[in-house]
């Protein structure tokens, strides 16, 4: 009788001992063998002579494991007649031919061995390379497996594959290492030597038949933390091998196999994603983020002009697009360099507005998919549970509320890989690399968004304080391999970021900050605990009142999901990582206050800590109720790792209990589709190319009202018909002033505001004297303005006519669907 409780099903076993459990013997080789009547009887007495000599001649030494996968020929047969002559050469036989994996399984499965070594029958890797692997692991106890690697610098490839083997096998390495293993560089030689114990188990797990069992078996390694060293090792390309070029093609459909839940997730985001801009891809040319306020017409010529600076070969980080003559300092405006350059040819095949639209599409959706990468590598290994978090880190509240329209904060997918980069360099495995690494993202995340970069950086800060605080060995541990890493990050970062970030600060039409009054811009204490406006139990009345406007809703997770972390933070209060969470999210909540908070209840003002931090560089910009969002992705980590706890919960009811406490607090925030509305056409005049007779090369066109802040639509006027003409005023953050502080829009000037007053509704002058008469003419002269076009069904359009008419001393033209004036150059 076999032991029932290792025999594999659909499978015999002969040679296997009674009596014998894991571990009782020292070393199990397993070799899968299909077709092998040829090569396996010598393979078999070179393994059995160099075990014999090198690892002991004991019964229980060692062990090999020949696994038949279901071989139509004499390979069983030549098994078992070694097993007669040596009674510790197994065999098991599967009944149908399944794969190399399905024969691994089997095989290591019924293994005994402390170490197993997974070898291929030919021998490519000859058997004396075994000593090198069993000292990688005695010099280093910690490591959990020894693997053999053609790619090694050491090792020596005495006989080279056929070129298409080799072109294949390149490319699948290389798939597998972006896709599955990250940091190993041969994946496929087939000879591994494993800690028994960790072997079973991830050969236990692994569901796959085929050649790609060895990714993974590593990637399961690689999620428990087992570490993995790769070892130089002779190897020879063996005639008759069983690999073809079907093959290749089967294992990278079992890569997706592997990945399979990976990609169900990222399509539910995906589905996400369009189902909260459903809106805007519906129509993209009719219709407009309803709640964006002016910033869909920025963030699209922001695409725009970027795209045509780079197809005219001119300098992206400026323009004189908009605000002419002064022009625009783009690195001083978030133009999202990182994505708005590589977009160029799709702006200009499809134009600036779907680009906008993937970006925010595409961008919060591999936002969530890299936070639930994230979770998933680092604190919890049940997919569900981290994507969840992820959910939750991407499309939380204020996460939404941007993306109405600041796709800076909703594309922050470098922000969970800067965090696992660094977390690397805390392990001191490869500092080096790890450092190049992180530079080099870090460089990529300035030209995606500052900001939100700083913001990160802060909410690492505070995490990585309150940890040391809380597990000050690994703190020590870490101090110096980190340090290490950050200045050889900064080494490779600087580099790159240091002309944009000099030409952002001391350039052209640079400032110095931006200010939000005395009272700053924090969240009311009310907002952290009421619900959004796109929330789905939200109230857009109550929202508002509680915030700066509808892009700018910063907290609103709602005082359920408060509520639950605050539990989930005294349950898990034993764990170093869920202390730190917890004291981060507080922290973050409380700066997001701003220098003081208003208790209406007992109608009293108190300072508060971000008074102590407003002033100082680079913060003193930032609007401080978005330290709020640093909760997001923090809330998500606490969610997940509470969804793993209560998973293992043995009694049923505490699991509904605790399913429930998790649902009561993320349904009332579950988002809702972000609102649009129809979009103002292109005049025909702009639109259909008639400005071209009636404006001068050099000279500006001037629209009635000017675009600002606060009506931005002829932004659009150059985005949506390929920047023909250059635009006097714009909405973009500039100087003013002899200190040249930060202001929203260009400098005002008489013409300007008197335009945007009698749009709002103020009565033009009655009388234009000759003072105001020659100020118009300055500041027309000023923006080098060639043409004026009032748009005829431009609000409150007879009152800006006539106050045009007025100043100008001149009637205007109706060309088209525009009332003109031509300027006359000065």
């Amino acid at each position: 009788m076999q032991n029932d409780r290792l025999r594999p099903r659909g499978a015999t076993i002969t040679g296997q001992p009674v009596d014998q459990g894991p571990g009782s013997v020292g070393l199990s080789v397993v070799i899968p063998a299909y077709l092998e009547e040829e090569r396996l009887a010598p393979t078999l007495e070179v393994v059995r002579a160099y075990l014999d000599a090198h690892v002991g001649s004991g019964p229980e030494d060692w062990e090999v494991i020949v696994v038949d996968d279901g071989s139509p020929d004499r390979t069983t047969a030549i098994a078992l007649k070694a097993g007669v002559q040596e009674h510790r050469i197994r065999l098991v036989r599967s009944e149908e031919n399944k794969g190399k994996g399905s024969a691994l399984r089997l095989g290591v499965g019924t293994s005994l061995g402390r170490r197993v070594l997974v070898m291929d029958a030919d021998l490519s890797t000859p058997m004396e390379e075994l000593a090198g692997l069993q000292k990688t692991l005695a010099d280093d106890p910690r490591l959990a497996a020894a693997i053999g690697s053609r790619a090694h610098r050491d090792s020596t490839v005495e006989r080279q594959q056929s070129a298409l083997r080799e072109v294949l096998g390149w490319t699948g390495n290389r798939v597998i290492r972006l896709v599955a293993v990250r940091g190993i560089r041969d994946t496929q030689c087939g000879f591994k030597l494993f800690d028994g114990d960790q072997a079973r188990a991830a050969f236990g797990a692994s569901r796959l038949d085929g050649w790609a069992i060895d990714v993974e078996i590593l990637q399961y390694f690689r999620r428990k933390g087992w570490p993995v060293a790769e070892v130089p090792v002779r190897w020879a390309h063996q005639d008759g091998s069983k690999v073809r070029f079907p093959d290749y093609v089967r294992t990278l459909g079992e890569l997706v196999r592997l990945n399979a839940r990976g990609i169900l997730v990222a399509a539910l985001y995906l589905f996400a994603a369009f189902f909260l801009y459903k809106g805007l891809w519906a129509d993209p040319d009719g219709a407009i983020l309803a709640h964006s306020l002016q910033d869909q017409n920025q963030w699209e010529w922001f695409f725009g002009v970027t795209a045509d600076n780079v197809a005219h070969l001119r300098n992206p980080l400026f323009t004189d697009f908009q605000n002419m003559p002064d022009g625009v300092n783009l690195m001083g405006n978030t133009v999202m360099l990182g994505l708005s350059v590589p977009l160029t040819p799709v702006t200009l095949l499809f134009g600036p507005t779907i680009t906008l639209a993937l970006v925010f599409t595409l961008g919060i959706a591999g936002t969530a998919w890299a936070w639930y990468w994230l979770i998933h590598r680092r604190l919890t290994e049940k997919r569900w549970a981290a994507a969840v978090g992820g959910a939750l880190a991407a499309f939380a509240p204020p996460m939404v509320s941007h993306a109405n329209a600041h796709p800076n904060f909703v594309v922050l997918f470098m922000i969970p890989v800067i965090i696992d980069r660094a977390l690397r360099l805390c392990e001191g495995r490869n500092v080096v690399r790890d450092g190049i690494l992180l530079g080099l993202f870090s460089a990529y995340q300035v030209f995606l968004g500052e900001e939100p970069f700083l913001l990160a950086a802060m909410g690492m800060l505070i995490f990585a304080l309150v940890f040391a605080l809380y597990d000050r060995e690994s703190a020590r541990t870490a101090v110096r391999p980190l340090g290490e890493g950050l200045l050889i990050a900064a080494i490779v970062s600087v580099p790159l970021v240091a002309f944009p970030l000099a030409w952002q600060f001391f350039g052209p039409q640079s400032y110095h900050s931006v200010l939000h009054g005395e009272g700053g811009a924090g969240n009311p204490l009310g907002a952290l605990a009421e619900y959004s406006a796109r929330s789905l139990f939200g109230d857009a009345e109550t929202a508002g009142r509680l915030s700066l406007n509808t892009t700018e809703q910063n907290a609103f997770y709602g005082w359920p999901l408060i509520a639950l972390a605050a539990g989930i933070t005294l349950w898990l209060w034993r764990r170093p990582v869920v202390r730190a969470l917890g004291l981060t999210a507080l922290a973050a909540a409380v700066l997001s206050l701003g220098p003081q908070v208003r208790i209406d209840k007992f109608d009293v003002t108190l300072p508060a800590p971000w008074a102590l931090l407003r002033h100082l560089p680079l913060l003193e910009s930032v609007i401080e109720g978005r330290v709020a969002m640093v909760c997001a992705p923090v809330l998500g980590m606490l969610i997940a790792l509470a969804l793993d706890r209560i998973r293992d919960l043995r009694a049923r009811e505490h699991r509904v209990v605790g399913y429930l406490a998790v649902a009561a607090a993320l349904v009332p925030i579950l988002p809702l589709p972000l609102v649009t509305a129809d979009r103002e056409p292109v005049p025909a005049f702009i639109a259909e190319g008639h400005y071209k007779e009636y404006l001068e090369d050099g000279r500006s066109l001037v629209p009635v009202p000017l675009p600002d802040p606060g009506s931005a639509a002829a932004l659009r006027w150059q985005s949506g018909t390929g920047f023909g003409f250059k635009l006097a005023g714009g909405y973009f953050n500039g100087p003013d002033g002899p200190d040249r502080v930060g202001i929203y829009g260009a400098k005002p000037r008489m013409l300007s505001d008197l335009l945007r007053d009698v749009r709002w509704g103020a009565a033009g002058p009655s009388e234009i004297p000759p003072p105001m008469r020659d100020q118009a003419r300055a500041d027309l002269a000023h923006w080098k303005a060639g043409l004026i076009v009032l748009p005829v069904t431009q609000e409150r359009a007879p009152e800006l006519r006539g106050t045009l008419t007025a100043l100008l001393d001149q009637e205007p033209r109706k060309v088209a669907d525009c009332f003109i004036w031509q300027v006359a150059s000065s």
